[in-house]
């Protein structure tokens, strides 16, 4: 039977309209049941205290359990592949960070492409790393530093929570950019990394500025500056490392990722929801008690921003040739 033109025009009208409908009933329905929030690392560190902040507010917010599931090993790779290998349907979720574009270089041979596969959703936060020393140093100020590190090439001892970790990272960035000398010292956690600082087995490190604050504060270890581009509001009195040497940028960040196909409308949902949280001052509150800023933005930023930071670690990787234990 030969249908109208106008009864025709009609249903093919509704028919393309109904992929439409369906993405936008899929997001008005997310989420329907519990999502989960994978970190790579073990509870009480800084990526499970911010998925926790985050994940309550989102539970709060869209009346389902955001479940916090700790998956650590392999550097933040195992936790990574989990959701790599994921259902792309919005129900399960990545703690990203500055540790997912070092491992990109870092490990030869890994089972994803973290920018390929995830899938950028929303910026939490982003912080500095904060440059230590123990007392014992003579430097009282960067330049100081410097000086004293050219003038003694390779009798420094720089601490980390191991090979390839953020703090290890940016300690080799201010070595390729300056000049200098030190050797680098792997721990198995920054717990240990700065018991040693205090105690004076190894004399300079970088770790978080939320994990070292209150050595800062008491005065136990001396803060030289801090690793972001401009001061941190937690220490306006820290100076940046940037002030001394220019475009020397490190900072540590948390964000939330998906697997890559997750539907567009469940990550700009997704997004625009972890926005509103960074905006209410509750939570700027929180996230400056631990240190931090907020990471606002669209999904294509926070891909930017990954893209760029992948290649800048890149560099520092292949010109210190670090390799993985």
């Amino acid at each position: 039977m030969k249908l109208p033109r106008r009864q025709f025009l009609h249903l093919a009208a509704g028919t393309a309209a109904l992929p439409i409908a369906s993405r936008f009933a899929c997001a008005q329905a997310y989420p329907s049941r519990p999502v989960h929030l994978i970190v790579p690392f073990a509870p009480a560190g800084g990526a499970d205290t911010i998925a926790r902040v985050m994940g309550q507010w989102l539970s709060e917010r869209l009346g389902q359990p955001f479940v916090i599931e700790n998956r650590p090993g392999g550097g933040a790779n195992i936790a990574t592949e989990a959701v790599v290998r994921a259902a792309p349907d919005g129900y399960t979720l990545l703690i990203t960070g500055g540790y997912n574009t070092i491992n990109a270089t870092l490990y030869d041979k890994l089972n994803f492409n973290f920018i390929r596969d995830i899938a950028a959703v929303a910026g939490i936060v982003v912080y500095p790393d904060i440059m230590l020393v123990n007392p014992s140093v003579p430097a009282k100020t960067l330049v100081e530093f410097i000086a004293y590190a050219k003038a003694n090439p390779g009798k420094l001892t720089v601490a980390s929570s191991g090979v390839g970790s953020p703090g290890h990272v940016s300690g080799e960035l201010l070595k390729m950019m300056v000049g200098i000398e030190m050797v680098h010292v792997p721990y198995r956690s920054a717990g240990l990394a700065l018991t040693d600082l205090l105690a004076g087995q190894v004399q300079v490190g970088f770790p978080s500025l939320p994990s070292a604050i209150g050595y800062v504060r008491a005065g136990t270890l001396r803060a030289l500056a801090v690793t972001t581009a401009t001061r941190s509001q937690a220490l306006p009195d820290v100076p940046s490392v940037g002030e001394f040497v220019p475009g020397y940028e490190a900072s540590g960040w948390f964000g939330v990722g998906a697997p890559k196909a997750t539907p567009a409308e469940i990550v700009e949902k997704l997004n625009k929801e972890v926005n509103a949280a960074l905006h209410d001052p509750k939570m700027k509150a929180r996230l400056a008690d631990l240190g931090g800023e907020p990471l606002t933005g669209s999904p294509a930023e926070l891909g930017k921003m990954i893209a760029d930071e992948t290649e800048k670690w890149a560099k520092v990787i292949k010109f210190a040739g670090i390799k993985p234990q």
